[in-house]
């Protein structure tokens, strides 16, 4: 199953002491005693949702095996491939002036950004997600090279 993920500048996990990432590689845990936050290989829905976890610049399309647990942001598998990885690092910082532009824009005070409630909050949420993923796939797709494999 396709998923996201985010690894260090150098490829390397956040966590763990495993060595560093390449594009093609999988790897798989050796067993099912996975645990959320703690053991296992962890992958999120989409970039925007594998963001909040990020510890490096190198957003990663991975293939998953069917997740051991799942929230709604991130789930933890036995196994993992690296199918493409790219540094997005300029892509990041553009999003980060785009959400910090539009919230200026749309909101004058802090109290009027608290007033506006729920609706408002997840309206913006997609906005943010759909920006961020636009920006990503644009590098992904810059770069597409040679390999046409789908996860």
């Amino acid at each position: 199953m396709k998923a996201y993920h985010f690894l260090k500048d150098d490829m390397m996990a956040g966590h763990g002491n495993e060595p560093a990432w390449h594009e093609g590689e999988e790897r798989d845990i050796g067993d099912d005693n996975l645990i959320m936050c703690e053991r296992g290989y962890h992958s999120s829905p989409s970039f925007y949702d594998a963001l909040p976890y990020a510890e490096g610049n190198m957003a990663c399309i991975v293939k998953v095996s069917k997740p051991i647990h799942k929230g709604p942001f991130k789930q933890v598998s036995r196994r993992r491939k690296l199918i493409k990885a790219r540094n997005i690092e300029r892509e990041l910082r553009a999003f980060a002036c785009d959400c910090e532009e539009r919230e200026r824009k749309h909101v004058k005070d802090k109290q009027s950004w608290y007033a506006m409630g729920g609706a408002a909050w997840i309206a913006e949420r997609k906005w943010r997600k759909r920006r961020l993923e636009k920006l990503i796939e644009g590098v992904f797709n810059e770069n597409a090279g040679g390999d046409k494999e789908t996860a």
